[in-house]
């Protein structure tokens, strides 16, 4: 059986981590096995800030509720016990965007609720 040389190969998966931490700083961005690393740890951060970037997004919308409800002279928890109550299905992220958009929609809401 004949030897296969992998250097072509090698060379290939070389430069397409090279080409993934271009950006990096210091020896990441250009030895192998420390790219290698410095790519890892960044794919795994990229995986984790996206799980947390949607919890402070939600977090972000309930203050912006809050905001407007208690400018409406409700609490949150009572503003949203209501709605729930009621029976109205409308997410915080919809919520905060009126709030924010339309604060006479969001006032309108918050008097159906009420009453």
């Amino acid at each position: 059986m004949s030897r296969v040389k992998g250097g072509m190969t090698t060379r290939r998966k070389h430069k397409s981590i090279l080409k993934q931490v271009k950006g990096h700083r210091a020896a990441s961005r250009t030895r192998i096995r420390a790219a290698k690393e410095s790519l890892t740890h960044a794919l795994n951060y990229s995986t984790k800030h996206r799980h947390l970037k949607k919890r402070t997004m939600r977090r972000l919308a309930i203050t912006r509720i809050n905001a407007a409800a208690r400018e409406n002279g409700i609490s949150y928890s009572k503003f949203m016990n209501l709605l729930t109550q009621k029976n109205i299905q409308i997410d915080r992220k919809s919520l905060a965007e009126l709030a924010v958009r339309e604060p006479q929609g969001f006032a309108s809401l918050v008097e159906q609720v009420n009453s």
